[in-house]
């Protein structure tokens, strides 16, 4: 395509529409803030949800009348079933995925969309917004959810109105707002393993046109898992986190709203199970006894094992501040400017093989940042609704892991007397992003609209990286194996030191792998909705969308493993419903959905010098087939009834060569993705009754559903994700008025054993299990 200056490009209309669904049941209780509760138009209409006002299309508008496919969950409701994190988030929103890397990076998906790389500077193909700002970093995200007016899960290709280009889906969590009388609220719950999360926020009028809302958190826990081979635990938490806000009324046609926010995390890191060994190097089995003879796990979420007397925590911290000014330039038109900068620093030490043996330990340290800026003009009409826009964005990552192996394993026992003991992973990123978008929302008639939407966006990614020695007997060992191999090549010999760069080029030189990868793509949307009776809405829409390309850190021995992946795209269809059912008492959506996937990113594996090793490739061709369906029943007063589902069939559908776990050469053409479950469950239901005049009563159940599926491409059982169950449960007592609350709940209640991750590291084969059983109590209080 040929490359067009964003400063010149006229800007334009064309395609945009997406996807419908539902929100889960409103709390019958104590809505919040933001959550406007539909006057019943009769008996028979009484029982049926709140109305949440969502933002997706850059305006406020009820979720049942947005054309996208959502799933939305209120403050409320998010602080009532214990969702603290995107990990949690998942129980509550089919299609959703969450996976523990081992690096601690979170990875995620939606509709089997997702990138598996733990690269500090990777970009999630579901990008996480908190109030419109971008965290493009996944690691970012983990104090997003915090103080929360909702939450929105938007599924399919985003781009066309957000600021950072999605394949998957955009995750948009949205604070609660300053107000203008003096209140507040505290919370605090206490659960198994001495877990304390107390909570608080207090809104202050500070004069007739500025509000402030201060907000604060504390987790702090015990550690939850214990090692398999002696008396010691890991897992304790340790995060706190706080928010600044101000609602400033400037002048009569102009607000801001300023944003000042961050966390500290020093938790312990997760350590994994060990299930089974595959030797890098048979021949040098004799050289690794202890994990050669090392005992299984047993089926038990909490046992695992890790090396002793390591300080196996993070010392992680994060700020943001974002500055938000809407403008009336009349009463039709706004102009609005959102202005955002975030930092992070990262320094935590994992343990990834399994056992107390030291075979794989990593210091993950590194920088991150963003600065973006958004400009952008909306106009609504009579008949119409119009955005224009354009951003840019700087996002920069500066990554330097240690990974130490100090016992070693038998890959590298391979040169005779010598051994390495740690290597040093360096890779820096920047990401220079600019975009322009329009988009339309046009009524055709009075029950037709049409929507179109189109982005034009230029990255340029600028990368540095390499493999370096950690320690001097790998700079002896790596020395001594990069000058064989130039010797058998006829090149003169070089000098490795300590922090020196072993990667080799082409040329068998060791040194920092430096490139520019520039990209740009027109990502958009187009669709049309039909309202043929009141609250029915039926949809049909075709999006694209794309995700940047990025660099791997990684220990590679060959600068070619540290090559740039190049942007994957998906063209997306889909066509769906809502309607009342039974005069009000059921709700239903549903909605099925094709995507054409071109270059998916994977972390796949490269043949190198010394055989083959992780790398990024891009698959060429596949596709993803799939439906949704949401009932939401009310079938008594006071009890509210949700039951939600996705199938998803993945496969790639062009011949995609690459290597098994074992590293031998494989056609995945065929399988179904990593990740990515052939159908997912959503259950929950809520009872509400008053019990006396100025006492509430309610409880609630949800269990989530996942089947089976891997964590890599090939038929290799040890990969495999069992399907599982998870059922939490909850209840208690609140005032009418809801000034307070005080419940009981327990989380996995069957205390079912699951894990979300399998992969192979050095000699072990390891997964990563969810959480296990827990109870406690929570009592909050409105003032």
């Amino acid at each position: 395509m040929h490359k067009i200056c964003i400063r010149t490009i006229l800007l334009s209309t064309s395609a945009v529409m997406a996807l419908a669904a539902p929100a889960f049941a409103q709390e019958a209780s104590s809505p919040p803030e933001t959550v406007e509760t539909a006057a019943p138009a009769s008996e028979e209409t009484a029982r049926t949800l709140g109305t949440i006002v969502v933002t997706a299309q850059k305006r406020e508008q009820s979720l049942n009348e947005v054309p996208m496919s959502i799933t939305a969950l209120s403050g409320d409701q998010l602080t009532a079933r214990g969702v603290s994190d995107i990990e949690s988030l998942v129980k509550f929103t089919p299609g959703l995925s969450y996976v523990e890397s081992g690096a601690s990076v979170p990875v995620y998906s939606l509709r089997g969309v997702g990138f598996f790389d733990t690269t500090l500077g990777s970009r999630p193909t579901v990008a996480v917004y908190q109030d419109e700002v971008s965290l493009p970093f996944s690691i970012m995200a983990q104090g997003a959810a915090f103080d929360l007016d909702r939450v929105e899960v938007l599924k399919g290709p985003q781009g066309t109105l957000f600021g950072q280009n999605s394949t998957g889906g955009a995750i948009n969590y949205i604070a609660a707002k300053p107000r203008s009388d003096m209140s507040g609220k505290i919370a605090a719950s206490y659960s198994s393993f001495n877990t304390l999360d107390a909570t608080g926020h207090v809104n202050a009028p500070l004069s007739d046109t500025l509000n402030a809302r201060f907000s604060a958190r504390a987790l702090v826990s015990d550690g939850w898992q214990e090692s398999l081979t002696r008396d010691d635990t890991l897992g304790a938490k340790s995060f706190y986190q706080g928010r600044l806000q101000f609602d400033w009324q400037a002048a009569e046609n102009l607000s801001l709203l300023i944003n000042l926010n961050g966390f500290v995390d020093n938790s312990e890191t997760q350590a994994a199970q060990r299930i089974d060994t595959i030797y890098s190097a048979p021949a040098y089995i004799s050289q690794v006894p202890i994990v050669a003879n090392y005992p299984v796990a047993p089926s038990d979420n909490r046992i695992a094992d890790w090396d002793e007397g390591e300080a196996l925590k993070k010392d992680n911290s994060f700020w943001q501040a974002s500055v938000r000014a809407d403008y009336d330039l009349s009463p039709s038109l706004t102009l609005t400017s959102l202005t955002a900068y975030s930092a992070m620093d990262v320094d935590q030490l994992v343990d990834q093989d399994g056992t107390s043996a030291k075979a794989s330990l990593t210091e993950v340290a590194g920088e991150l940042s963003s600065f973006s800026q958004e400009l952008r003009l909306a106009w609504q009409g009579e008949r119409s609704n119009v955005v224009l826009g354009g951003n840019y964005s700087r996002d920069k990552s500066s990554e330097d892991d240690l990974f130490e192996f100090p016992y070693t394993t038998s890959s590298y026992s391979t040169i005779p007397g010598m051994r390495t003991d740690a290597v040093r992973l360096i890779g820096d990123q920047t990401f220079d992003t600019s975009a322009i978008f329009a988009n339309l929302d046009y009524d055709l008639t009075s029950t037709v609209t049409a929507h179109a939407g189109v982005r034009y966006t230029e990255v340029e990614l600028t990368s540095v990286g390499c493999a370096a020695a950690g320690s001097p007997t790998s700079a002896a060992t790596y020395g001594t194996l990069v000058n064989v191999i130039r010797g058998r090549a006829g090149l003169a010999p070089v000098v490795i030191g300590v922090g020196d760069c072993v990667s080799v080029d082409q040329t068998l030189t060791p040194g920092f792998r430096r490139d520019k990868l520039n990209e740009d793509n027109v990502s958009w949307r187009a669709g049309l909705d039909w309202t043929p009776a009141d609250g029915v809405l039926l949809y049909a829409n075709i999006s694209k969308g794309y995700k940047t390309g990025s660099s791997p850190t990684i220990p590679a021995i060959e600068q070619s493993e540290l090559a740039p992946v190049t942007q994957e795209s998906v063209l997306a269809y889909e066509a769906g419903f809502k309607a009342p059912l039974v005069r009000n008492l059921i709700e239903a959506t549903g909605a099925v959905f094709a995507y054409e996937y071109e270059d998916k990113q994977l972390q796949g594996r490269l043949p190198t010098i010394l055989g083959v090793l992780p790398g990024l490739v891009n698959v060429p061709k596949s596709e993803i087939r799939g439906a949704e369906l949401q009932a939401n029943v009310f079938p008594l007063e006071g009890l509210t009834l949700t039951l939600a589902g996705t199938y998803i069939d993945s496969e790639v559908t062009e011949d995609f060569n690459n290597f098994s776990i074992l590293g031998l050469a494989a056609n995945f053409k065929g399988d179904a993705f990593p990740y990515t479950p052939k159908y997912q469950l959503v259950f929950d239901g809520q009872y509400a009754t008053p019990i006396t005049s100025g006492l509430n009563a309610f409880a609630g159940v949800n269990a989530n559903y996942r089947s089976a599926t891997t964590s890599g491409f090939g038929d290799d059982p040890r990969l495999d994700i069992d399907a599982y169950t998870v059922v939490d449960a909850r209840a208690g007592i609140e005032a009418a008025d809801g000034a307070w609350q005080a419940s009981v709940f327990v989380r996995n209640l069957t205390d079912e054993y699951y894990w979300n991750n399998v992969a192979r590291t050095s000699d072990v084969i390891r997964r990563y299990t969810g959480a296990p059983r827990s109870f406690g109590i929570s009592l909050s209080r409105s003032f």
